[in-house]
């Protein structure tokens, strides 16, 4: 039956003055047990150096677009895994201004055991938005001291040489991509410069163009003997409507018919050519001449005298007009034979137009190729040149960058508890202990203690209660005893405080 919860206060006094040695036992191991592990506790020192992330620093903003600042990214999480890499941990482990002398030539299990140690007391910490701390716990406050001093070091040397590989290798390797490209641009250059070289036929549009050209010539030549036909069918329905004889007088109407005929075949060359044409000039001349002819006739008296007979004389309408059926003839085979040799170029030019088809494709790739490798490699010379100064930012430490704002302190104090808290915690703890011992004991008693217990087990009331009775000597026996308790208790304490005192002034 569980004792009830407003009675437990009045038993626990009870079976505390029931069992004062016990009591009094108890404070005494429970107090100087405290006292002991305050004594025996290794103490913890901490140092620690706090960096600064410094990325909004005058380079980054000038060197935008030119250049790539190397990024930071987690920066806690990134800083412990950079400092728990077996290469920092060894270099910091090997360091013989932290270890004693030989620290660099201990066995591999002395290296792995000191390794551990390191891993295990290092930390690293966020201390707001850009700054963390990276710091070790040792019990040497100097030991402590120089290896956060040295994981900071460790730390700023090893981002700048993470940072310096990382740009070197993305520079060497654009630009092992810009060489690799120039080989295949020039290649590419080179397939179409023999593809053009073998292949003279040019361009589509230049084919086009030249058949157009072509088709041109043709039809004006088509026209052209068109016209030349018509005017030598003109000129042989003239030519039959003329004489090609005359018996020509010396009379005033022979030289007027002459001089019209003449000048008839005038207007009609006018119609189709320039005055400055040879035939038209000759006219010009021979009409020119019967005039003087006739003027001079005229007024030697010979054409006043009739002609006793004509003279037979060659027609010169006549002749005129043959040599020109003739020269339109000529000119009419000439064009024939010029439309024979632009439908055969136009032949030929087809058959190149064909191979231009078929060459197109070809053309086509290898100019595709040769425009997508050129754009790369316009774009990989760019990015060479953004990786170069990249380089140059990194091995002189500007753009993104980290930076030791407060360097490792020497630990004047301990961290954790110390031993003023362990000689306070020694007597309060021991004073508490019996009550809760004593507590612990009525919780798992099932003797009946009050009446309360019997009524809520049996379920029925209690009449009577029969006190606990003491005779006087019972009463002077437990008052001797307590007031022999309260001075052992009192010396207790001063010997308690004594050790304490004697501790915190450094005497023992």
């Amino acid at each position: 039956m569980a004792l009830p919860f407003d009675k437990i206060p009045s038993e626990m006094f009870r079976e505390l003055r029931s069992r004062k040695w016990l009591a009094f036992l108890l404070f005494v191991i429970v107090s100087f047990s405290v006292l002991g592990a305050g004594f025996i506790w290794p103490y913890k020192y901490q140092s620690q150096v706090v960096i600064f992330v410094d990325d909004q620093n005058i380079i980054r903003p000038l060197m935008e677009g030119s250049a790539v600042t190397t990024e930071i990214s987690e920066r806690t999480s990134a800083a412990r895994e950079m400092l728990w890499s077996r290469d920092v941990m060894s270099r910091v482990a090997d360091d013989t201004n932290i270890f004693s002398e030989g620290a660099d030539q201990l066995s591999d299990e002395a290296r792995e055991e000191r390794i551990a140690m390191l891993r295990a007391n290092m930390f690293v910490r966020p201390r707001g938005d850009r700054y963390f701390s990276i710091g070790y716990t040792s019990e040497s406050p100097m030991q402590a001291y120089r290896i956060a001093q040295r994981l900071g070091q460790a730390f700023i040397a090893e981002n700048s040489a993470n940072k310096r590989e990382e740009s070197r290798n993305a520079y060497n390797f654009i630009d092992k991509q810009v060489k690799n490209y120039e080989s295949i641009l020039a290649d590419v250059e080179q397939k179409l410069k023999n593809f053009l070289s073998e292949n003279v036929d040019g361009t589509e549009s230049e084919a086009n163009s030249r058949m157009a050209s072509l088709r041109r010539q043709l039809e004006l030549a088509e026209l052209e003997r068109t016209e030349l036909m018509a005017r030598a069918q003109s000129l042989a329905s003239d030519l039959q409507s003329v004489e090609p004889m005359f018996s020509q007088g010396r009379t005033v109407d022979a030289y007027t018919r002459r001089i019209r005929e003449k000048e008839a075949l005038l207007d009609e060359m006018r119609l189709q050519y320039h005055d400055t044409y040879p035939d038209i000039v000759i006219l010009k001349e021979q009409i020119a001449e019967l005039k003087n002819q006739r003027d001079s006739a005229a007024q030697s008296g010979e054409l006043a005298q009739a002609p006793s007979g004509g003279e037979q004389l060659v027609n010169p309408l006549y002749q005129d007009i043959s040599a020109e059926v003739a020269k339109t003839r000529a000119s009419i085979r000439t064009q024939e034979s010029r439309i024979e040799s632009l439908k055969q170029l136009i032949a030929e030019q087809e058959k190149r137009m064909e191979r231009i088809q078929e060459n197109k494709a070809q053309y086509s790739e290898l100019t595709r190729d040769m425009e997508v490798n050129e754009q790369i490699y316009n774009d990989l010379l760019k990015r060479r040149e953004k990786a170069r100064v990249s380089m140059h930012l990194d091995i002189e430490g500007q753009g993104l960058n980290f930076r030791i704002i407060e360097t490792a302190q020497y630990p004047l104090a301990p961290s954790g508890p110390k031993f003023p808290m362990f000689a306070s915690a020694g007597l309060i703890l021991g004073a508490l202990a019996p009550f809760g011992l004593a507590a612990g004991a009525l919780q798992i008693d099932p003797r009946v203690r009050v009446r309360k217990q019997l009524e809520d087990g049996i379920g029925l009331p209690i009449l009577e209660e029969i006190p606990k009775v003491r005779t006087p000597y019972e009463k002077r026996k437990d008052r001797r005893l307590t007031v022999l308790v309260g001075i052992c208790i009192a010396l207790v304490i001063a010997a308690y405080g004594g050790v304490a005192g004697a501790a915190l002034m450094g005497v023992i």
